[in-house]
């Protein structure tokens, strides 16, 4: 499998599957197909083609797998990693056709929805029957809940309700050579084989296409406590986080976000405003749901007296809806926000939440050793750090050389503290090349004989994951 074009048959193939409305080669759509939100990496696959069916993926599988064509699945576009990069060209197979809430039970409280749902839209869908859909990452309102799946993807609340993984209990899927399969059962427990489903969560596109998706709905809470902690360390920020979950609570939400991360948000972001002292560096944004307010209110005590411990000023409680909003669209736009400001390369790191405090702190010792500046925020509840670093004013000869040296160190910390590479982002393209940091070359193998079972000619989503794939 090399890169390729895509010659006139195949083309006029491609044509009788779908239609010829649904075929494009132009340059404008090949290059809108040919980027996510992963730096500014553009990669136009040499067709875009937009399936509707199970059916027609399926054909288009089987002519790739016979032509050894590359196929490069591709979902709302929203990824950081490069997972939706067409890297060998080939066929960019776009499947925002398939957007359709397909059934919820609101019986067996379940969902069965097509891949090219809007996240936001799944939750608010099923939010309406009383039902709760917890994962919601920050791009929920324009990513899709198949690429959530793709990659794992988790958010603010996967700290008590966990992460995409935890609410998918089967899926439709095409195989590369074109066979359709179900990977589980609907239902809770399943105890029947390999665990085909939960293989399939988190693989990025490179095992097979997916189509139908069944997930796991739980009721949803009546009222919630939302509250914005001001410190004036940041270390003390990551240090109080710990310390929440060791005396007894677990919040819905707890994020962190340094000053940076905050400043910029609240200039990108019109209409919010928050007080924050000069010498404040960091924030915790921490919210606990349930049925019943009292426990809430009891909750958000607690919480208060343990984070007064630590050197903070007055504690923001959100009165109203609207303010509530206002804080989580602030928290959501921090990535945006950095984005507007300079070029910015995202890391993803996960350690155990006790180790935060350390990770801050070696980040900001490594990009002191290499010159760069970093943003930190994220999911410090389940020590999920993204790493924001800026190229500001650094040489472009310092960004090409220097920062790719300081990211390896920051990994090498990462899984020395015992985390690892990436907590909901996925490798993709942009962090393969670091995978030998967190596997041997014994775990490599297997996972690439997994690859391999699944796809051995290796035309589903080529140039991802593995170190020494191009």
């Amino acid at each position: 499998m090399t890169t390729m074009n895509i010659p006139p048959h195949t083309v006029a193939q491609l044509e009788a599957i779908v239609g010829n409305a649904y075929v494009f080669a132009d340059d404008e759509t090949r290059r809108n197909y040919g980027h996510d939100e992963t730096e500014d990496y553009v990669f136009p696959p040499a067709i875009v083609v937009k399936p509707a069916t199970a059916q027609e993926i399926s054909a288009i599988m089987k002519l790739a797998n016979a032509g050894q064509i590359p196929v490069t699945p591709i979902g709302g576009r929203t990824g950081l990693s490069g997972g939706a990069l067409a890297i060998h060209g080939g066929i960019g197979l776009s499947m925002e056709r398939f957007n359709k809430i397909v059934e919820i039970d609101e019986r067996n409280l379940q969902v069965v929805v097509e891949p090219a749902v809007i996240t936001q839209v799944l939750r608010e869908a099923v939010a309406e029957k009383g039902l709760f859909y917890p994962p919601d990452p920050s791009s929920q309102g324009s990513c899709f809940i198949g690429g959530n799946v793709a990659e794992n993807a988790g958010g603010a609340r996967a700290v008590k309700y966990g992460v995409t993984k935890d609410y998918v209990l089967n899926l439709e899927v095409v195989l590369p050579n074109g066979e359709i399969i179900w990977t589980g059962a609907n239902t809770l427990k399943n105890s029947t084989g390999y665990n085909l489903t939960q293989l399939m969560v988190g693989s990025e596109g490179t095992l097979g296409v997916i189509t139908k998706i069944v997930m796991k709905l739980l009721p949803k809470n009546a009222h919630n406590i939302l509250m914005l902690v001001p410190f004036f360390e940041a270390k003390q920020a990551c240090e109080a986080v710990a310390e929440i979950f060791r005396a007894g609570i677990v919040p819905s939400a707890l994020e962190f976000m340094e000053r940076d991360a905050i400043d910029w948000a609240l200039e990108y972001v019109e209409g919010i405003s928050v007080d924050i002292k000069p010498d404040i560096q960091a924030h915790l944004l921490i919210e606990v749901d349930g049925n019943f307010p009292d426990v809430l209110f009891s909750e958000a005590e607690r919480i208060a007296d343990v984070v007064g411990q630590f050197r903070i000023d007055d504690i923001l409680f959100a009165d109203t809806e609207d303010q509530k909003n206002a804080l989580w669209k602030m928290r959501r736009n921090v990535a945006e926000a950095v984005k507007s400001n300079s070029v910015y390369k995202e890391e993803d790191t996960v350690v155990p939440r006790y180790e935060l405090p350390r990770l801050l702190a070696g980040i900001k010792a490594i990009g002191k050793k290499y010159g760069f500046r970093s943003v930190c925020y994220g999911h410090a509840g389940d020590g999920n750090l993204h790493v924001n670093i800026v190229k500001g004013n650094m040489t472009d000869d310092a960004w090409k050389t220097d920062v790719p040296k300081g990211i390896r160190e920051i990994f090498e910390l990462t899984v020395a503290l015992k985390g690892t590479l990436s907590g909901e982002h996925g490798i993709g393209y942009v962090q393969k090349n670091y995978m030998d940091i967190a596997f041997n070359p014994v775990q490599l193998a297997l996972m690439k004989g997994i690859k391999n079972t699944f796809d051995p000619n290796g035309i589903l989503n080529p140039g991802k994951i593995f170190p020494d794939q191009s």
